[in-house]
């Protein structure tokens, strides 16, 4: 599997397009929300000649979800989150209201992931990870054999998800950190919502929260 991230929007938000020799691929948490971050994402795409097969969110802030309706139009792909982020998307269209941004509404959840449960794209397989306290229906995507995770809002390098937003709750997020996160091996990559990506290892070791 291969990796590429994509900076976008007035937040910094974290855009991933996971791919594989196969050609096909999934695109995780869509932030772009003008033209010239759309073009960016499609030209991508379209220059590793690339298939999209399906659309996750790892979570419904509206950060992570402003480019769901071009995606989900673009390569008509259903979206795929966790049964709590129902409502957390909905709130999407008062989020942007209050922080003044350009909004096109997602498409509504139409099919749910649940801790336990595999995705699967070309030759690759990820596990789903239920890892709420940032948001009610946070999920990590972990693929085990490259040892690589997908963490959303989660984890960060040198720091943890917010919890002052409506549905985050701090022990709970630092639990799901300790028993899903920190349970991966330590040379695991994680690739975080926002920012540069870090290790299990290094987080266990200098993460200020733990």
């Amino acid at each position: 599997m291969r990796v590429k991230v994509f900076t976008f929007n007035e937040f910094y938000e974290n855009t991933y397009i996971l791919y594989d020799a196969t050609g096909e691929c999934i695109i995780v948490d869509p932030g772009c929300n003008n033209t010239n971050e759309r073009r960016q994402l499609n030209e991508f795409v379209e220059s590793n000649h690339l298939t999209p097969v399906m659309l996750v969110n790892t979570h419904c802030h509206i950060d992570h979800v402003l480019g769901n309706k071009y995606v989900s139009e673009k390569w008509k792909l259903p979206l795929h989150a966790h049964n709590n982020e129902k409502e957390v998307l909905k709130a999407a269209d008062l989020a942007s209201m209050i922080y003044g941004i350009s909004y096109d509404q997602s498409p509504d959840i139409s099919l749910l992931l649940e801790e336990g449960d595999t995705i699967s794209f070309g030759n690759t397989t990820l596990k789903i990870l239920f890892t709420p306290g940032h948001s009610p229906g946070s999920i990590s995507l972990f693929h085990s054999d490259q040892k690589m995770l997908i963490a959303g809002d989660v984890l960060f390098q040198g720091s943890i998800g917010r919890t002052d937003l409506p549905g985050g709750e701090h022990n709970t997020l630092l639990q799901s950190i300790i028993t899903k996160f920190f349970t991966l091996p330590d040379d695991t990559v994680v690739f975080p919502g926002h920012g540069d990506s870090t290790t299990i290892g290094i987080e266990k070791a200098t993460n200020p929260f733990f």
